[in-house]
Parts: C-alpha cells; structure tokens; sequence
C-alpha cells in the first residue's frame, strides 16, 4: 500500500477515449488509476529538460531483464538514465512491447471500415504538441494495464486484461518529466474488454 496520501495529490479525471498530458517534478509522483477495470492505458514520458530523451522500451526491458513493466521496474530512457521507478503495483504485469494502436495499424488489423476510429496514436500527437513534441516523436510506450501475453511461438497476444476496478501503479520520478497518455479508445480487441472506460491520474509533487 502506497504511503503517499491520495487527498495530496492533484487528481486529473481523464474521461474514455481521449489523451491527458502533465508534468511530474524529481522526486514527485504519478498514479495511474483503472477506475473501472479491464481500460489499458498507453503511456510515454520524455525528458522536461531534453525531450529528445525519452522512455526507451528496449533499455528498459533489458535492463530489467523481464518482457513486463512491473513493481520495481526502473524506467529507463534512450540516454541510459533512470527516468522513474514503479513504486507500487496493485496489477503485476504490464506491456511494453506491443505498442500503441493507430488508424493505420486498425485498418491493416480490423478492416478499412475502422479507419475512421479515434486511436492512440492520435491521442499522443495531440498531446505531445502542448509540449512541442511533433509525430516523429512518439516512440514506443507502456501500455499500463493491458495483457499481452508471450505465445509459445514468441508471437504477442492481446487478451483479457487483469485489472480490476480501482487497480492503480504508481512511479515516483528520478528527473523532471513529462507524461504523455491515451486513456485507449480500441473496441476491436479485448484490451479495453470492448468497453474504453475512464481512469483517475494523481500527481505529487516532491
């Protein structure tokens, strides 16, 4: 159970679909909350200082040495700095290989009648360009929440997720960084259990 106190945070509701984007100081901390259950929410964090450093996925895995985001998984950027640390873990397991869906990638998957669907990707651009942050720039993320299991043929599947209402992360910040989300607005695969519903962010600051 996590000591910081909830009623010192700044809460941020971030309704189903849309993206939210904020900064968290050294020494501060993020909660991610599933409010509902079963809603995976794709994450990236850059560098305030620097953005050009950022979340880098293939650092952190190996450095971790584990295919999953979990309790005590150092964060690491694409510099070889620690950016965060999973502090607190109520779900175990999450991804960060399985990227973040896009009109592009839901027409190529689900059919060309799903273009016109919102997705993730676009949610990053939108908040990505309140900091100056262009498309070039959304690079490979977390997805918090979202179960995606190793097949034994090495392929990734897409399944049911094990969050359950009120589940939460949280990470405290070794530098200054900005957070980029997309509360997953996907209804073609079971990531979201078909239904995108809101989550709670809380900040502290150090």
């Amino acid at each position: 159970m996590s000591a910081r106190d909830p009623a010192a945070a700044i809460r941020h509701s971030v309704p189903a679909t849309v993206g939210w984007s904020g900064l968290v100081r050294k020494g501060g901390a993020i909660r991610i909350i599933d409010t509902h259950g079963q809603q995976a929410v794709d994450t990236l964090f850059y560098s305030a200082a620097d953005s050009a450093e950022r979340y880098s996925a293939q650092d952190t895995l190996a450095h971790n040495k584990n295919a999953y985001v979990g309790p005590g998984t150092r964060l690491v950027s694409n510099d070889g700095n620690l950016m965060l640390t999973v502090t607190e873990d109520t779900v175990g397991r999450h991804d960060t290989s399985a990227g973040a869906c896009s009109i592009e990638s839901n027409t190529v998957r689900f059919g060309h009648e799903t273009r016109h669907l919102h997705a993730c990707r676009e949610n990053f651009v939108v908040e990505g360009a309140r900091w100056g942050l262009l498309k070039r720039d959304i690079v490979a993320n977390i997805n918090f929440f979202m179960n995606v299991p190793i097949e034994a043929d090495g392929a990734l599947a897409i399944v049911d997720g094990l969050s359950a209402p009120g589940h939460y992360v949280e990470l405290e910040a070794a530098m200054d960084v900005i957070c980029l989300i997309s509360n997953c607005p996907q209804i073609n695969n079971p990531c979201n259990g078909f239904n995108p519903t809101p989550i709670d962010v809380l900040v502290w600051e150090p």
